[in-house]
């Protein structure tokens, strides 16, 4: 089983700054993503998916955040479908969202107006919406998903 999963891993795209476990869990850091700022990765694949960590509404260009709600709640979405497609998956593939807003009033329809433009009119993935305090650096949104990408043989 390992000289299987150890094959799925050497068969998909590296990049140079992946790192991988000793169970084969690879951290992805695809080009055009955004810069972590502490002890986190932007995501990992294990086997046949992808986990993305929470992607705020971050311009990768400018690493700075995007200033209007918006937009910024896109761009969220956009870093999220970057790691995603790096790895052979679209948003189509997502099999679980969590999103969280700062104020579920003002920002879930903003939220749903996003997930409509970039998934169409459906099907959408399973999601969960939280609204929480506080984000870092006083953010509005944070958005994360996993997704089935089977790893080509």
């Amino acid at each position: 089983m390992l000289a299987i999963a150890t094959l799925g891993i050497l068969s998909s795209p590296v990049a140079a700054d992946d790192h991988v476990s000793p169970n084969g869990v690879r951290t992805l850091t695809p080009e055009g993503g955004i810069i972590p700022t502490a002890t986190w990765s932007l995501g990992t694949r294990a086997g046949d998916y992808i986990f993305v960590a929470g992607m705020r509404g971050i311009d990768p260009e400018l690493n700075a955040l995007v200033p209007e709600a918006e937009g910024r709640v896109r761009q969220a979405f956009l870093n999220m479908q970057l790691i995603a497609e790096s790895e052979g998956a679209s948003l189509r593939d997502a099999v679980r969202l969590v999103v969280y807003v700062t104020d579920m009033y003002r920002y879930r329809p903003i939220v749903n107006q996003i997930q409509q433009e970039l998934w169409g009119e459906g099907p959408y993935p399973p999601r969960t919406i939280i609204e929480v305090d506080r984000l870092n650096q006083d953010d509005i949104v944070e958005v994360e998903g996993t997704f089935y990408a089977p790893i080509e043989e």
